[in-house]
């Protein structure tokens, strides 16, 4: 991620106070595996972990909003130390200006999405760079400013983390 020609991207990314995360499609594949006993399973990347906590290291603000309700999502991020998390949601924005209105910054955010209700959030003034996974829905594609090369659920925000602290001057990575 060294090439000149990422200079408009990383001028956007050098601005980040803020990520806003779905879930499904992003932290997992978007598959829903439901057991015979009727529960839940979803698998995370554990590089997408090391990531998470590596950006909240360098002063990140982590958030997750998802429409979906789950024990799961709470676990993960409780593991990952994610405070700010809004499940079950009917629109994301909203969501946003909660979580906005109890601490988290309210400016220079990225949000990455895979799917058409993640567009609210893309368009929310306080969005400034709109981020997507290599598998999204085409309309979410074509709205995105950065598009990592993985697939949902395969280590994005690995790209994502290198992304805005290469353009900070602070990915501590040669």
């Amino acid at each position: 991620m060294t090439d000149n020609n990422l200079e408009p991207l990383y001028a956007l990314a050098r601005s980040i106070e803020g990520i806003v995360l779905d879930v499904d499609g992003v932290l997992t594949d978007g598959k829903i595996t439901y057991a015979s006993d009727g529960s839940e399973l979803k698998s995370f990347h554990v590089q997408d972990g090391g990531s998470l906590k590596l950006l909240a290291s360098q002063g990140i603000a982590i958030a997750i909003i998802t429409g979906r309700q789950s024990n799961i999502v709470e676990r993960r991020a409780k593991e990952l130390g994610i405070t700010f998390v809004q499940q079950g949601v009917d629109s994301k924005a909203s969501a946003l200006d909660q979580i906005i209105d109890n601490g988290f910054p309210a400016a220079d955010l990225c949000a990455i999405g895979d799917d058409l209700q993640d567009l609210e959030l893309f368009n929310h003034d306080a969005v400034s760079l709109a981020a997507t996974v290599a598998n999204a829905h085409p309309a979410v594609l074509d709205q995105a400013q950065f598009v990592t090369r993985r697939q949902g659920g395969a280590g994005v925000i690995v790209e994502l983390a290198e992304l805005v602290l290469r353009a900070k001057d602070r990915w501590p990575h040669a």
